[in-house]
């Protein structure tokens, strides 16, 4: 009974979204960088990734000991990983032939706009922000294609001047691909004659682009920030980089970009969207160099998992590989929140988002459990819908209830803290910073999977109004 009530509870709670999705309208500008791509969708089967398994001639221990791409065989392993445990990750490759190999094997079923910095430009503009600015490293014809066709939504041409996005066409650059494998809850393949079932729908992502894996800035967009006020820079794109391929000194360049940003435009909020991230050098280069810029960040269970081991938690970081449920993950966002300085950091789990804020931060508790809300049936609409095309496509979901599991993670996550008003509230106080918890919206059967965390963290955050 009290699952009931506490669900009929939430449900009554939802109904702000419809007003705050008028209040992001109120927003002046915002900006997007670094890595804008197009993202190659594909569905593997159960069956197909058993046909790949037996022709490649591979066992479980082969796959086991795989964390990088190297070779064709090692994208079946990072599969093999995230479809067993139904989890995401993406690896990366510098090499062509491993491209060639994937175009060959795979193929797409659809191209849609992909990177942090593409997708979460095209959910802003459609939220209603009066401006917002991409970065691309390349923009051609196809590039430009994945950008709605929206007034308010700008990138850089050819001659580093603002040009509506889905208009430009740059004609010396090549389109920038990556291959997003998708697989279902319930499907199965087999390997060593063991049938191993996916627990959760996911996806993996295999990525070849020399120009974001250099973290190749456009120059124009550069100038424009150094030199026009904006409102909201959401920044992401580093996961690419190695540590082989000078990828630290480009993020300590990238680090000076941003510092003459913030000099320009002191009252800019920065938020960081951390991702999966391979290389561990890179990994704590962004937490020395980029963080201490950024004034929030969002992460999901994986991220937060990948930091953990970074800031000599392994311990916690094994136990949440172990039982990752919210008392945990709770007790490394804290961590995470009091070791990284953050003014504001999130982290979106599977049913449950939370946040952690300063007191003195720019939005109330009110506001930013506001914007959570706004950010579940934003991201549910577009796992129901597979995009976010027309404005009346973020609204799909806002008739559907939270989820089971979201609501026994919150209750689990009072019963932790010994704060029973949580539940029913959302909001709480630890250790003098705001706690705000909300059991999500979950689609079963999901169109996409893709941007999900980008589109939860942009709005939660611009939707806080």
């Amino acid at each position: 009974m009290e699952k009931d009530n506490l669900r009929q509870s939430w449900f009554q709670k939802y109904r702000i979204v419809s007003k705050q999705l008028d209040k992001v309208k109120q927003v002046s500008s915002a900006a997007t960088a670094f890595n804008t791509n197009i993202d190659a969708i594909f569905k593997i089967t159960g069956s197909k990734l058993s046909k790949l398994i037996a022709d490649n001639h591979l066992s479980m221990s082969d796959m086991e000991k795989v964390s990088q791409i190297n070779s064709p065989t090692d994208i079946i392993a990072g599969i093999i990983k995230c479809f067993s445990r139904g989890i995401a990750e993406e690896w990366i490759t510098d090499n062509v032939a491993i491209y060639e190999w994937m175009e060959k094997n795979f193929g797409y079923d659809k191209l849609q706009m992909g990177g942090q910095a593409g997708i979460i430009a095209n959910v802003l503009a459609l939220l209603g922000v009066h401006q917002v600015i991409a970065h691309t490293n390349s923009h051609p014809r196809l590039q430009a294609e994945q950008f709605l066709n929206l007034d308010n939504l700008f990138g850089i041409n050819e001659k580093n001047l603002l040009q509506k996005a889905n208009t430009i066409a740059r004609l010396e650059d090549v389109p920038l691909v990556h291959w997003i494998i998708e697989f279902d809850k319930g499907d199965s393949f087999i390997i060593d004659g063991q049938k191993i079932t996916c627990p959760k729908s996911n996806r993996f992502i295999a990525t070849y682009d020399p120009l974001n894996m250099n973290l190749v800035m456009n120059q124009g967009f550069v100038d424009y920030l150094n030199s026009h006020a904006i409102q909201y820079l959401f920044l992401s794109g580093f996961h690419p980089l190695q540590e082989k391929s000078n990828g630290i000194e480009l993020i300590k360049k990238a680090t000076l970009v941003l510092k003459n940003w913030q000099k320009a435009n002191p009252n800019m909020i920065i938020h960081l969207e951390i991702a999966s991230t391979q290389d561990f050098e890179i990994r704590k280069a962004i937490i020395d160099n980029i963080v201490p810029c950024a004034c929030s960040a969002g992460l999901n269970e994986r991220e937060t998992i990948d930091l953990l081991n970074i800031l000599n938690k392994q311990d916690l970081a094994q136990d949440i590989e172990n039982n990752t449920h919210s008392p945990l993950l709770f007790e490394a966002l804290l961590f995470l929140k009091k070791t990284l300085k953050l003014k504001r950091i999130q982290l979106h789990m599977f049913g449950l988002y939370i946040t952690l804020q300063d007191e003195d931060f720019s939005c109330t508790p009110e506001q930013t459990l506001n914007g959570m809300m706004t950010a579940s049936v934003v991201s549910s609409s577009k796992a129901l819908n597979g995009e976010l095309a027309n404005y009346d496509d973020l609204t799909k979901a806002i008739q559907m209830p939270v989820s089971d599991q979201g609501l026994e993670e919150l209750v689990a996550l009072a019963q932790m803290l010994k704060n029973d008003s949580l539940k029913t509230t959302g909001i709480g106080k630890v250790d003098n910073y705001w706690l705000c918890a909300i059991p999500t919206i979950l689609v079963d059967k999901p169109k996409t999977l893709v941007g999900m965390g980008d589109t939860i963290s942009s709005v939660s955050l611009l939707a806080a109004q």
